[in-house]
């Protein structure tokens, strides 16, 4: 059980916790009350070290004094504003800053709220394109096993995590998926990217041979999967799937939510890899995890592809009540002025060698099968208990959390991504402490 919790002092039964076993976890509370840097604080006042940047989301660290100072002049000054047929100015100003980041070519941006949002927003944007360009057959959309693509029913229907999609029989019609690359006969504890598996993109032209490229829109990726404890993709493997596409006709689609905005030590997993996609969402660290918000990034092929008609019709008839919010907005900006000043974008790539060897230093470990890493991501993965899928993930993340380390477990895996300012010290602590825990709970 969690050890550290104020008894009493708070009601939990009217909240449904998202992605949470609610009953057990309203048994012993693991509740955090503030936040500093590369800290939070716990209810009873501990320290505990933020191993995974909240969820992939606070790129800059917590509490960001210019970040608060942004949002709150933003809400004394315009509140809110429609972006149906209207606009305020701070909307173009972020979206011309995020395409001065961007990989060449992604510089125009639709604002969402959540990466949920930018998925099901990239997929629509995808079939849109199609029809108007006059290949209306191209209805299908492909996804990967094992992916996350969010909680929408476009993002869970091509997402290839099996628990988030077992619970709602209804999916979307006409989409299929490519193998995943996770290889452990093969790949076990491979630093960077794993050498084998580059062929597991030609899975592709298995679904072309079977459904015919003219029905295809497009296939959607993660970079590096996240969610499903960080997938390294094999060498060559993005690439490949990048000519494929290109070959047929099919738009690619990058899910950065997670990689965004520096966790690989470059602006993008795009820029990382080499491999430019057609449409790239995002969400997450483009406000630091401070108020909601994200952005599909479009090349000028897809944009400028809608751009048909008379010019007084609406060229995508799709949008959010809260998109390019002017908190959001002013958010976003004063983030990116951050991550501009320090250098956080690019700063991952100083540390990532000593990320990389620290996180392996745990091989030997008991029950420990795999280890994997790309930028400042990483991936602790453990042997099942028989039986009991994900029991002793649970209570190894339970001891590092008493210990002093939250980090986020994925089944009987622990991933592991901190915010961009760790310094080496953080990352010694971080596996110090998962590696007392594994031992313990062995």
């Amino acid at each position: 059980m969690t050890l550290h919790q104020i008894p009493n002092t708070i009601k939990t039964d009217s909240y449904w916790m998202p992605f949470t076993a609610n009953r057990q976890f309203k048994k012993a509370p693991r509740l955090f009350s503030s936040a500093e840097g590369m800290h939070y604080t716990s209810v009873d006042g501990r320290k505990v070290i933020d191993g995974s940047a909240g969820l992939w989301c606070v790129n800059a660290g917590h509490g960001r004094k210019q970040i608060a100072a942004a949002v709150e002049k933003q809400l004394m000054t315009l509140d809110f504003a429609p972006s149906f047929q209207m606009g305020h100015p701070l909307a173009f100003d972020f979206a011309e800053r995020l395409a001065e980041i961007a990989p060449k070519g992604l510089d125009r941006i639709f604002f969402t709220n959540s990466g949920s949002e930018s998925v099901d927003t990239a997929l629509k944007i995808a079939l849109a394109y199609h029809r108007a360009t006059g290949q209306p057959t191209r209805t299908r959309l492909i996804g990967r096993e094992r992916g996350y693509h969010g909680v929408g029913f476009g993002g869970m229907s091509v997402g290839g995590m099996v628990a988030n999609r077992r619970a709602f029989a209804t999916h979307l019609p006409g989409v299929d998926h490519i193998r995943h690359t996770h290889d452990l006969t093969r790949n076990a504890f491979a630093k960077d990217q794993p050498t084998h598996g580059a062929e597991l993109a030609d899975d592709l032209e298995r679904l072309v041979a079977l459904h015919g490229a003219e029905t295809i829109a497009a296939v959607i990726v993660e970079p590096v999967p996240g969610s499903t404890a960080v997938l390294p993709p094999p060498q060559g493997y993005l690439k490949r799937l990048r000519e494929i596409c290109d070959k047929h006709g099919i738009l690619l689609i990058f899910d950065e939510v997670i990689t965004g905005f520096g966790r690989l030590g470059t602006p993008f997993a795009a820029n990382f890899f080499g491999v430019t996609p057609d449409l790239m969402t995002t969400a997450k660290g483009i406000t630091n995890g401070t108020v909601p918000c994200g952005a599909v990034f479009a090349s000028r092929k897809v944009h400028d592809g809608l751009m048909t008609g008379p010019e007084n019709q609406i060229e995508l008839f799709h949008g959010y009540t809260y998109s390019a919010h002017p908190v959001a907005c002013a958010a976003g900006l004063a983030t990116l002025d951050i991550y501009k000043d320090e250098g956080l974008l690019t700063r991952g790539a100083s540390i990532a060698e000593y990320w990389r060897d620290a996180l392996h230093s745990l091989k030997g470990l008991p029950n420990v099968i795999d280890i994997r890493n790309c930028g400042l991501m990483g991936a602790v993965e453990l042997s099942p208990r028989e039986g009991a899928i994900g029991a002793r993930g649970y209570d190894v993340m339970v001891d590092c959390f008493n210990s002093g380390l939250y980090l986020r477990t994925s089944g009987d895996s622990f991933a592991m991504s901190p915010p961009l300012i760790v310094e080496k010290s953080h990352i010694d602590q971080m596996v110090s402490i998962l590696g007392d825990a594994i031992k313990r709970v062995a």
